[in-house]
């Protein structure tokens, strides 16, 4: 009888396992010890984003650059160009000395050229945007460069993508900008700012409460939109229970208690 008061959980079992097998597959591939020691859970304050801007490409330059210093990227060979100049490109082979994230990232031999990113103008209005598209970039060019592909295979790499992006601290972002609503007033609404969110909310948002217990976050929960502020809960406290019911060795290494 009481088993009819018993919420659902927030997944499927086989979703959920899907989610920590691939944290569990970002951590053993995409630097580890950048994770523990220096990610950051990203904010959208001006903590994170305090710079002044007076034009459509400063807005632009000034996001990336502030993207690419918290996903320890700043050594990469990725360069921003104005949409119009975005053309078709061979990712170019990449060989770094020893980390590849942090100040310890550094290229032994230069690549044959950059790799070149542009941004959605339609975005500036809508920064949160902005900053999860560049992550997801980001995420894209990590998994290329890697080459191991997550699990489930070549299929799930756009997925694995937006969940890498959480990995690397954009989760708040991330959630927040899987869907857009329209709003009361329609002229406001544009649907070419929003980005293209491989993963459902509640996934995305699962993934960024599964980074934000291993970070031990207390903060990122009232920068979600509202009605995200429950599953986020919701996730907490089955990804608590969860942990500490594994006998996964690299689960409890990163748990905080």
């Amino acid at each position: 009888m009481l088993a009819l008061f018993k919420s659902a959980p927030l997944l499927e079992d086989q979703e959920q396992q899907w989610l920590i097998d691939t944290f569990i597959w970002a951590v053993e591939n995409f630097d580890a010890e950048y994770f523990t020691k220096q990610t950051k859970i990203i904010l959208p304050t001006a903590a994170f984003f305090p710079d002044s801007v007076s034009s459509i490409e400063e807005m632009a330059t000034n996001v990336f650059t502030r993207v690419t210093n918290y996903a320890g990227m700043s050594a990469w060979p990725i360069q921003l160009v104005a949409p119009q100049q975005l053309q078709p490109q061979v990712f170019p082979h990449f060989e770094f000395s020893n980390e590849i994230r942090g100040e310890g990232s550094h290229l032994i031999v230069p690549p044959s050229h950059k790799v070149s990113i542009s941004f959605n103008p339609n975005q500036i209005n809508q920064p949160q945007d902005l900053v999860a598209s560049y992550a997801g970039t980001l995420a894209t060019i990590l998994i290329h460069h890697v080459g191991v592909l997550p699990p489930g295979g070549r299929e799930y790499l756009p997925q694995a993508a937006d969940a890498l992006a959480c990995f690397l601290g954009f989760g708040v972002m991330m959630s927040n900008t899987v869907y857009q609503f329209k709003g009361g007033c329609g002229s406001c609404y544009n649907p070419y700012a929003n980005r293209e969110a491989k993963l459902s909310e509640t996934h995305t948002v699962f993934m960024h409460a599964l980074i934000s217990y291993f970070k031990n976050d207390k903060v990122s929960k009232k920068h979600l939109k509202p009605h995200l502020r429950g599953q986020f809960k919701k996730a907490q406290k089955e990804i608590k229970a969860l942990v500490n019911n594994s006998a996964n060795p690299l689960l409890l290494a990163y748990s905080p208690n």
